[in-house]
């Protein structure tokens, strides 16, 4: 694909991670998969910590909207292995996260507990945050030229610093000017773009955003930011409107601001 050109006046880029800074597949199979194999041992060991109490009490938050929405939510089934109450209350937990993760979820409540088991993985070095080779090097290019860089993505602030703090490339959350997530709203609101245009504090036409997402591209669009649609591999195919819409990248180097060395 050719060259991009960012408007001349744009002060400030704000980036999605999953399938733009980092491959989809990282998530899918390497972040997931560890909270769905080590989820009733970590609330097992974790169950009286302060911590770990504020996130089930927020899942079970989640369970009551959801209950008042008639949302449908995992059947419980009686469980002969469980004998007392705290085994019982893990369980109701286990079995609503691993659904909500079933069904693809951005509950803030889900972000935040995977946010607080990932951290104790990246710590100990069991995973390392992925990133696209052409990242770094284009974040710093922009920096360089006087552009400030954000992230917003569904998953935690918390997460999100684990991933760019314990990457493959090492430390590199200095590049950040800061970090969003769907504490301000859902990615795929309007309202949201435009609370995050608030608090970064220039105009939306000076904002930005890459996502490989054409429904938060829309939202984005819809509260006055510049779009950019990132293509990479294994990213949720485009339509041919959408394609011709929006427009496209596969790589961060293609990426260009107008009127500046």
């Amino acid at each position: 694909m050719a060259t991009v050109s960012i408007p001349a006046g744009t002060s400030a880029l704000l980036l999605d991670i999953e399938g733009t800074t980092t491959p989809i597949t990282f998530v899918k199979d390497i972040l997931f998969p560890y909270i769905r194999e080590h989820l009733e041992d970590y609330l097992s060991a974790h169950w009286e910590e302060d911590e770990c109490k504020q996130d089930v009490h927020l899942v079970k938050k989640q369970i009551e909207e959801d209950m008042k929405q008639n949302r449908s939510c995992p059947v419980h089934t009686v469980d002969q292995t469980v004998h007392t109450d705290e085994e019982k209350a893990i369980k109701e937990i286990v079995d609503n996260v691993l659904w909500q993760m079933a069904a693809d979820r951005k509950s803030t409540a889900l972000k935040q507990l995977q946010g607080h088991m990932w951290r104790s993985a990246y710590a100990s070095g069991i995973i390392k945050g992925e990133l696209y080779q052409d990242v770094i090097p284009s974040i710093k290019r922009w920096k360089e030229q006087g552009v400030k860089v954000y992230i917003y993505s569904s998953g935690s602030v918390e997460a999100q610093k684990l991933l760019f703090g314990y990457s493959v490339e090492g430390d590199v959350l200095d590049v950040f000017d800061g970090h969003f997530d769907t504490t301000i709203g859902a990615k795929v609101e309007c309202k949201s773009y435009e609370r995050i245009t608030e608090r970064i504090g220039c105009p939306a036409e000076e904002i930005t955003f890459l996502t490989d997402v054409a429904r938060e591209a829309k939202a984005a669009e819809e509260a006055g930011l510049n779009v950019v649609v990132v293509v990479r591999a294994g990213n949720l195919e485009l339509t041919d409107d959408e394609r011709a819409h929006y427009s496209l990248v596969t790589s961060f180097s293609q990426l260009e601001l107008s009127g500046r060395v």
